[in-house]
């Protein structure tokens, strides 16, 4: 059995929108103003416009190069791909390996151009932790800005230009991994939470996890970079999804909310200075570790559907199709 790109593409758009924390009717309501918006655009402006987002909300996630109707039975996936990675898979294939697409989280060329589109979900996340809605929308319109202009200047289209080149399809899945890796997370701590007293108690559960596991291997394991291990956890909230870190304004606002653990993929040292000021305990979890979660339950429907994954980039490989575990 083999999946095309264009079915792999899909079904992350699908397992994305089933587990983004705003809920599949607020995700479905995005996409109607998407729609209307775009009949309000005058026809010049119609022409620019990304027709792909009709179906998908997340920007950062799309079809890169590649023929949407390409059969796929082997893929290599990484956290990140550039040309070192475009590189390989040619290479893997002048040995033989039959490798037919590329897939990266972290996003290139226009999905990366784009990633600040993807962070209204932080207003979601924000809000349901107790942020007023209004503040944390103005707020977050503040660090959109600043992430547009971070990520301007950069060369986005090199991976791909490499990849046309040599004929190697690339699919960017960013935001469709960090809303199910987000959503294992609740889930995880959630049914664990009557559990916990201190923060220690959190990172000893977040540490059971397999990829942490690997991840303290490498010495890279989660970390409370905020407050400390024996503190009280008070109010826990997971901040996985939502493209990168909001602004520091914002975990002030946490604070005023009453929340008293922050759980997340990786904190800036800026930001962490606000943290230890607003007297939120901070765990960083570790980038690569936290990544892996969404793209492994992703790979593992790959592998259910028949098709081998090749891990690298960074990205820790644990299948959960044999085992209950987590």
């Amino acid at each position: 059995m083999a999946l095309t790109i264009g079915e792999i593409y899909r079904l992350a758009v699908k397992m994305g929108t089933d587990a983004d924390p705003r809920g599949t009717a607020k995700v479905k309501k995005i996409l109607e103003r998407i729609k209307k918006d775009y009949k309000e655009l005058s026809e010049k402006k119609k022409k620019y416009f990304d027709k792909e987002s009709f179906e998908n909300p997340y920007s950062d996630t799309r079809i890169l190069f590649g023929d949407p109707k390409k059969q796929v039975k082997k893929v290599v996936a990484g956290i990140d791909a550039n040309g070192t990675e475009v590189l390989l898979v040619d290479r893997l294939n002048e040995k033989g390996e039959g490798v037919d697409l590329l897939i990266a989280h972290h996003p290139s060329g226009h999905a990366l151009a784009s990633l600040h589109e993807v962070m209204d979900i932080l207003v979601d996340t924000f809000a349901q932790a107790g942020v007023p809605e209004n503040v944390a929308y103005g707020l977050l319109r503040e660090s959109m800005g600043l992430v547009k202009r971070k990520f301007g200047p950069l060369n986005h289209s090199q991976a791909i230009d490499i990849a046309k080149l040599l004929g190697v399809p690339i699919l960017a899945l960013h935001t469709v991994w960090d809303n199910i890796g987000d959503a294992f997370m609740r889930d995880f701590l959630t049914k664990r939470e009557k559990d916990f007293e201190t923060v220690s108690d959190v990172v000893d559960a977040i540490c059971e996890i397999p990829e942490f596991e690997e991840a303290i291997k490498g010495k890279n394991g989660p970390s409370v970079v905020s407050g400390s291990a024996k503190a009280r956890t008070g109010k826990i909230v997971v901040s996985f999804t939502g493209g990168t870190n909001p602004s520091k304004d914002l975990y002030m606002e946490l604070a005023k909310a009453g929340v008293g653990t922050l759980v997340e993929m990786h904190i800036p040292e800026d930001s962490v200075v606000v943290l230890k000021k607003a007297h939120i305990n901070a765990i960083d979890v570790g980038h690569m570790a936290a990544d892996s979660i969404g793209a492994n339950l992703f790979l593992d429907q790959l592998e259910k559907r028949g098709v081998q994954v090749i891990p690298v980039s960074g990205l820790i490989r644990v299948s959960r199709n044999k085992s209950s575990k987590n």
